[in-house]
C-alpha cells in the first residue's frame, strides 16, 4: 500500500469514528508474546477445548476450539513471517481426519472484551463497519473462513479467503450491524474465528456474509479441511481488527506494552526470579509470600502451580486456608490467592525452589 493510499484509508476510518493509535482491538496480533511456551503437540481431541487451561497453548490470547474426531495438530510460534514481522502462529496437521462427522470443527480464536468494542457502536443507528486484515500462508492453496461472532446477541458474519504458499495480506470489511449492542463490561463479547475444519453442522448451509442471527450451518460454509493431509500447514500473523471501512497498515506495539496487555489475562510467576517477597506473618514454618502483579487482571484470577511444589508444616495459624489438618506436611498444588487489582499471596514459604505459578483470567 502506498503512503498516499494508507493516509487516505486512515483518514476515511477517522471520519467513520476509527483510526488513530490503539485502533487494533486484537491483542498480540504479531504473535510476539508466548508466555506459555513456543510449541504444543498432540492437539485436537474434543476435550482440549473444554477449559481455558487447555484452549490456550502457545501465543498469548490465541486459543482454539476443537472437536476434530481423529484429527490432530501441532501449534508453534514460528519465525517465518512477512517483511516487517518476526513471528507467526503456525498450525501443522499431524494426524488426518478424512471421515468428517457432522459436529466436527477446528478454529483459531481470539475472544474480546465488550468494553474494548464500544467504538464500533454496534446495535445503534450509528453502527460502524469492522475491517479485518492479516497475513497468512500455507503449504498449498486452501479456502478458509474468517468470522466475527457476537457472543452477547448470538449473531455472526463471515467471509471466505484463499491462502496460498507465499505470504499474502488479506483484507476483509464486514458491514456495520445496527442490531444487538455489545455489553460494556469485561466479559466475552466478540470472538474472532478462523475456520479451518468443520462438519456439516457448520458447513452445510450458505455462508452468512452479512450479520445474521445464529445459524450454525452458515458459519463455516465453503471451507476446505485442514485435516485432509499431514502436509497441511497454516501460518498467520499481523492480525488487525479496527473501526472503519478501510484496512490500514498493521499497528505495531512495543513488546513491553504488548506483554502487559497479555498479562491482563495470563501471567506466570517464576519464584527463582525473586518475583516473590517473603513476609513475616505466622509461625516459623508458616510465613507467606507477598506478590504484586505488574498489571490489573481482567477479573479475579484462578491460580495454580505450573511446576514444582511447596511443602508446609505446623499450620496452626493458617489451617482455615486449607482442608489439611494442623501439624501436617504435604504438597500444595493450588494454594494461592489473588484479586484482580494485582495483590496476592502464597502460603507458606517452605520448600518449592524453582516453582512457577500460573495466574489466569482468560475469557
Amino acid at each position: 500500500m502506498s503512503k498516499a493510499a494508507e493516509l487516505a484509508s486512515l483518514i476515511g476510518n477517522i471520519n467513520a469514528g476509527g483510526g488513530g493509535v490503539n485502533r487494533n482491538v486484537i491483542i498480540n496480533g504479531a504473535m510476539n508474546v508466548a508466555q506459555r511456551g513456543t510449541s504444543s503437540t498432540g492437539l485436537g481431541a474434543s476435550s482440549t477445548s473444554s477449559t481455558t487451561s487447555t484452549r490456550y497453548k502457545v501465543c498469548d490470547r490465541w486459543g482454539f476450539e476443537c472437536n476434530a474426531g481423529d484429527g490432530r495438530f501441532t501449534m508453534t510460534q514460528d519465525s517465518s513471517a512477512p517483511s516487517g514481522f518476526a513471528n507467526s502462529l503456525k498450525v501443522a496437521c499431524t494426524t488426518t481426519d478424512t471421515s468428517i462427522a457432522t459436529g466436527e470443527l477446528l478454529l483459531l480464536q481470539q475472544r474480546i472484551e465488550g468494553q474494548n468494542l464500544q467504538a464500533f457502536a454496534k446495535g445503534t443507528s450509528d453502527a460502524k463497519p469492522f475491517t479485518l486484515s492479516f497475513y497468512a500462508k500455507a503449504n498449498a492453496s486452501k479456502t478458509y473462513v474468517a468470522e466475527l461472532y457476537d457472543i452477547d446477541n448470538n449473531r455472526h458474519v463471515g467471509k471466505t479467503f484463499t491462502v496460498g504458499t507465499s505470504w499474502a495480506r488479506h483484507e476483509i470489511t464486514f458491514p456495520a450491524d445496527t442490531t444487538g449492542a455489545f455489553d460494556d463490561d469485561n466479559g466475552r463479547s466478540l470472538d474472532f474465528n478462523i475456520w479451518l475444519h468443520g462438519g456439516a453442522t457448520y458447513t452445510g448451509g450458505t455462508l452468512g456474509t452479512t450479520w445474521q442471527a445464529e445459524d450454525a450451518d452458515d458459519r463455516g460454509a465453503g471451507i476446505g479441511s485442514f485435516f485432509s493431509s499431514t502436509d497441511n500447514t497454516f501460518f498467520i500473523t499481523g492480525v488487525q481488527l479496527e473501526v472503519g471501512q478501510n484496512p490500514t497498515e498493521f499497528e505495531h506495539i512495543p513488546y513491553a506494552d504488548e506483554l502487559l496487555r497479555c498479562q491482563r489475562y495470563y501471567q506466570v510467576i517464576r519464584h527463582q526470579d525473586n518475583q516473590v517477597v517473603r513476609g513475616g506473618y505466622g509461625t516459623t514454618s508458616g510465613d507467606y509470600w507477598n506478590v504484586r502483579l505488574p498489571v490489573e487482571m481482567r477479573t479475579n484470577p484462578s491460580c495454580a502451580l505450573y511446576s514444582g511444589s511447596y511443602t508446609y508444616s505446623n499450620m496452626a495459624n493458617f489451617s482455615y486456608y486449607t482442608t489439611a489438618s494442623n501439624n501436617t506436611t504435604t504438597n500444595i498444588t493450588a494454594w494461592v490467592d489473588f484479586s484482580s487489582d494485582g495483590y496476592g499471596y502464597f502460603y507458606p514459604a517452605t520448600g518449592g525452589g524453582g516453582t512457577v505459578t500460573e495466574i489466569k483470567a482468560e475469557l
